[in-house]
């Protein structure tokens, strides 16, 4: 299903789904009886059930099903399979909600210890009174031996060689990318062109893993309040979807590249801090981070039509209104001084692909989710006392949605919120959330808590081994 967000992907090797519990549907000419639920794999779905004499389907809480028995015509067998898309696409059981593929919701995890957790993030500090090509220096060079960067290169290298199998897009990359540099904002564009120097990366291939992240991540987000009012933001961060699945390994290989990579900022001006974020060595934009005492942000991709793809090409093409989504984020981290005014820029700014913007504030009520064309601002869905809505989640879908039901990871995330109640909310009980699958699944990289009031971002590396989702 995901193909179809990213069609040119269809020729990497990708993994298999959990089996679909479905319960059958068979004809007969003696009325309706009650059937038991069965069982189908993922793969080869479409072959297996034309070698039966029916079609599945089922309800979200039954899983009961009718048999009749009749001899049907082609034509009717087809309506029938066209009928079996149409009700598993709503109806089958969510191969999230398949044991072993989720869990009871998780408690105990904090702090991180056992399978899921593969260290702390280590902490840098960037001067942004230096000059913009001289800032990301040490981190780079810190960096600039690591295998992990090497691979990450690598992998990127791989994903444009599946774009176009004979090299020339890579070709493309290294020659005519560096050209568009200029047109990036400052001092975006200056700091990209110091990490190429600092860590020897070709310079087209510095920006491409840049632009990356503006099409293919996908997270979960929540901001929550306890009951004294007291404000929590907490992510999972999802990258590498079909980026190339190891099957040894039974990974994919861009999250695996880029686990050693993630690193935590302090955004000094002056030898005080300006804001704190968790991101990647070698990208510029930032995804998640804290303005201490002020608000917290975080940045979820919303697939559309729309998307991330169009905006790039329009930007390359020379239409440049529109603002890089992670360059908008950090601006906001970096120059907002209150939740309202990162509120205003986050909901007014034109932007080159759709997002949401999850925001915290350090106010009772101030929480909320900014869901975001590329050119307006579509909905805000904020905390609510008064409505009994004591958190707002994101993952990759509109909240007034349902999400794809081959990815439905915000239901389980909210139905641990629910069960840990508003009054036990807390960054320990945060992760406890985090950790329990399918929120936790083959994509999670990192997990980040924040406190806006103390001031204080923690993230830590994840990992989610079998059996678990791979998305």
């Amino acid at each position: 299903m995901f193909h179809r967000f990213h069609p040119s992907l269809r020729t990497l090797r990708t993994p298999t789904p959990p089996p679909v519990e479905c319960a059958w549907f068979v004809p007969s000419a003696r009325g309706v009886t009650r059937a038991g639920a069965r069982t189908l794999p993922t793969s080869g779905f479409r072959d297996r059930i034309s070698e039966e004499e029916g079609v599945v389907v089922t309800q979200p809480d039954s899983r009961t099903a009718v048999r009749r028995h009749a001899n049907m015509g082609s034509g009717p067998r087809r309506a029938l399979l066209l009928a079996l898309v149409a009700a598993c696409s709503v109806g089958c059981a969510r191969p999230q909600f398949v044991p072993p593929y989720t869990e009871e919701c998780r408690s105990g995890m904090y702090p991180p210890k056992g399978p899921t957790f593969k260290g702390a993030v280590t902490w840098y500090t960037v001067n942004l009174d230096l000059p913009p090509a001289k800032r990301w220096t040490d981190v780079m060079s810190d960096k600039k031996d690591d295998v992990s960067l090497l691979g990450m290169i690598q992998v990127v290298r791989d994903l444009a060689n599946a774009f176009v199998p004979s090299g020339k897009l890579l070709d493309i990359v290294d020659r005519d990318l560096p050209l568009l540099l200029d047109t990036l904002p400052f001092p975006f564009n200056e700091e990209i062109r110091g990490i190429s120097a600092a860590s020897g990366v070709p310079l087209g291939e510095v920006l491409l893993f840049n632009i990356f992240y503006e099409v293919f991540t996908a997270c979960t987000s929540v901001v929550a309040e306890d009951s004294n009012g007291h404000l929590f933001h907490a992510r999972n961060l999802d990258f590498g979807l079909f980026m190339g699945w190891d099957v040894r390994n039974k990974s994919w290989l861009m999250t695996e590249k880029l686990r050693p990579l993630v690193v935590n900022v302090d955004f000094q001006r002056n030898n005080k801090t300006v804001f704190k974020s968790t991101s990647f060595a070698g990208y510029v934009g930032m995804l998640t981070g804290i303005h201490p005492h002020a608000f917290t942000l975080t940045m979820n991709e919303r697939f559309s039509l729309d998307g991330g793809y169009i905006g790039i090409m329009e930007w390359i093409l020379g239409k440049r209104d529109g603002m890089w989504m992670s360059f908008l984020t950090r601006s906001v981290l970096e120059n907002a001084t209150s939740y309202e005014e990162a509120k205003q820029k986050l909901s007014q700014t034109k932007l080159l692909a759709p997002a949401y913007f999850i925001l915290g504030g350090n106010q009772t009520g101030q929480g909320c989710v900014i869901t975001r064309s590329r050119v307006l601002s579509l909905d805000i869905w904020e905390l609510d006392r008064t409505l009994g809505r004591w958190y707002v989640l994101e993952t990759n879908y509109d909240h007034w949605k349902e999400p794809l039901f081959l990815d439905d990871r915000r239901t389980p995330a909210m139905k641990c919120m629910n069960q840990t109640t508003r009054a036990n909310i807390s960054p320990k009980t945060l992760y406890d959330v985090l950790s329990t699958k399918p929120v936790l699944n083959k994509l999670t990289t990192y997990t980040t808590l924040m406190d806006v009031s103390e001031g204080r971002l923690e993230s830590y590396i994840r990992d989610c081994p079998d059996p678990c989702m791979p998305w």
